[in-house]
């Protein structure tokens, strides 16, 4: 933000701030605009990306889009999730063919794009993917309230591994990933996991409000880690075989 700038637009500081703060705040308002350009050059950048390798034709495990019916379970091919759309955003969750429950950071991105899945449906297919069996995976779409939004088992495929959405060791990942249809093909064109390439964490954190909302406050985001256990429904509800 320019001198001029700061000297006409109207402050972001109630009246009776002192000049100390008033001079910090500009300070910081500067620094936020910086961070501004500089996240629309990396995601300019990103945009600019050759194209990715043309994908298997993967077919994952879907149910009923009413959460509560048991089934019948339907094979659907990859490419049909693109639905009217050119591009499908994939969230890989983290739900291991053996484990109870979804990761629980996991289960807060998925609260978050479910919340806003109307608006995303405007631009894009949405769907989650995760390798645990679907009678458990739907369950568990069912406590959280995921209702509308499609989610799908790649139990018994090598959907998980080629995408890079799992360790060789068979550990679940959690990672974004964006597609494009091309025919009746289905091409990789971005993917970032939720920890960066020099294991920080925050690789996926501007996708989700919860953080952001975090950081502004002044106890920041600290090393709160989300749970399970304050999730909708019961919490102590056992997951079906």
């Amino acid at each position: 933000m320019t001198d001029v700038d700061q000297e006409t637009a109207l402050p972001s500081w109630p009246v009776g701030a002192d000049g100390a703060y008033v001079a910090a705040r500009r300070a910081l308002a500067s620094a936020e605009q910086d961070l501004r350009d500089q996240l629309e050059r990396v995601a300019a950048a990103r945009r600019r990306l050759p194209p990715g390798p043309l994908l298997a034709d993967y077919r994952l495990a879907e149910g009923p889009a009413d959460l509560a019916r048991p089934g019948p379970a339907r094979s659907v091919r990859l490419r049909d999730l693109f639905e009217e759309h050119e591009t499908l955003f994939v969230y890989h969750l983290m739900f291991a063919p053996d484990a109870a429950e979804a990761c629980p950071m996991c289960s807060l991105w998925v609260d978050g794009f479910h919340g806003v899945l109307p608006h995303l449906r405007r631009h894009t297919a949405v769907a989650v993917v995760a390798k645990a069996p679907l009678p458990r995976l739907r369950a568990w779409a069912r406590r959280r309230g995921w209702t509308g939004l499609r989610v799908l088992s790649s139990h018994g495929t090598s959907f998980n591994a080629d995408l890079r959405a799992e360790h060789p060791d068979g550990t679940q990942r959690p990672m974004v990933s964006v597609l494009r249809a091309e025919g009746d093909r289905v091409r990789h064109l971005y993917s970032a996991p939720a920890s960066f390439p020099d294991g920080g964490e925050r690789g996926i954190d501007l996708l989700s409000p919860v953080w952001n909302v975090l950081d502004l406050l002044p106890q920041g985001r600290g090393d709160w880690y989300a749970g399970n256990d304050y999730v909708p429904g019961p919490a102590t509800s056992p997951a079906p075989a």
